[in-house]
């Protein structure tokens, strides 16, 4: 049974040590691969309006996400999130429960839709499961990610309203 709750402070290094190898990678985040943990809790958590942890049965950290406003002001009604899961707990459904349960606390906090600025092309699984969670591609930014190993790659913006008059 999947758990999914607020991330607490004694769950980061778990965290952490789910993200790092995604970070090192270079290849889905735009994060520095050189990014240490306390350069990963200040985007990841202290950045974020809140984060949230995927635990196991056993209280392993299997996956985490993050949801914060996509813009100030007048825009801050699309929230944008990101998403991590454990290289052991891919393709078990975790990161569709990631998301449904931060679609949950988007229109839980007032969110009116869902932006992700920076969809990178080449994560196929990524594009596929947001599609398939009603996220829709509304435009694609032509080398606008620079892959560790590819080189620059296109990135996809992609949207869904949550909430209309």
């Amino acid at each position: 049974m999947v758990r999914i709750r607020p991330l607490q402070p004694e769950d980061w290094p778990a965290t952490w040590r789910i993200m790092e190898p995604v970070v090192r990678a270079g290849e889905t985040l735009p994060f520095d691969p050189a990014m240490d943990a306390e350069g990963g809790h200040a985007v990841w958590v202290e950045a974020a309006l809140q984060a949230f942890v995927a635990v196991a049965a056993d209280g392993g950290v299997l996956g985490t996400y993050h949801i914060k406003p996509n813009g100030p002001t007048l825009a801050a009604h699309v929230c944008n999130c990101g998403y991590v899961v454990a290289a052991t707990a891919r393709r078990q459904g975790i990161g569709s429960l990631l998301f449904s349960h931060s679609q949950d606390q988007a229109l839980a906090l007032g969110f009116r839709a869902m932006q992700f600025n920076l969809v990178v092309s080449t994560n196929t699984a990524a594009v596929q499961a947001w599609q398939h969670n009603g996220m829709v591609v509304v435009g694609t930014l032509p080398g606008a990610f620079h892959h560790r190993r590819l080189g620059f790659v296109d990135a996809h913006v992609m949207y869904k309203i949550l909430k209309s008059d």
